[in-house]
């Protein structure tokens, strides 16, 4: 009786494992970074992944400055890819075709931004 038990516990925490991690997709977003020195700036890389890690639902972010990329993956019952589109905009940078927000994207440093 007591295998029983322990076999229909055992396969019950396996389905919930399994179903956490079925509540996750990834988004890629491409963006704009100017940045030569991201990993290190203080203005691009942890900026976009500080806005993304206080967005609900988002678990895991990367900045990738080579190929100016964002990786992102979010539990899709908590948020969508609208949502964390406007996140890295409000953090002053492009997310596909979302626009940086104007004055997030004043306060970047110099580095940061086009060159004009």
């Amino acid at each position: 009786m007591k295998k029983i038990f322990f076999i229909v516990i055992f396969l019950a925490l396996a389905n919930i494992s399994f179903a956490e991690k079925a509540k996750s997709d990834t988004l890629i977003v491409q963006t704009k970074i100017y940045c030569d020195h991201c990993k290190e700036c203080e203005s691009c890389q942890p900026r976009i992944e500080q806005q993304l890690r206080f967005t609900k639902g988002v678990k895991f972010s990367e900045v990738n400055a080579v190929n100016q990329t964002i990786t992102v993956i979010y539990n899709p019952a908590k948020t969508n890819p609208d949502d964390i589109r406007k996140a890295i905009a409000n953090s002053g940078f492009d997310a596909d075709d979302v626009k940086a927000d104007v004055t997030a994207y004043s306060k970047l440093d110099g580095c940061c931004k086009k060159a004009e």
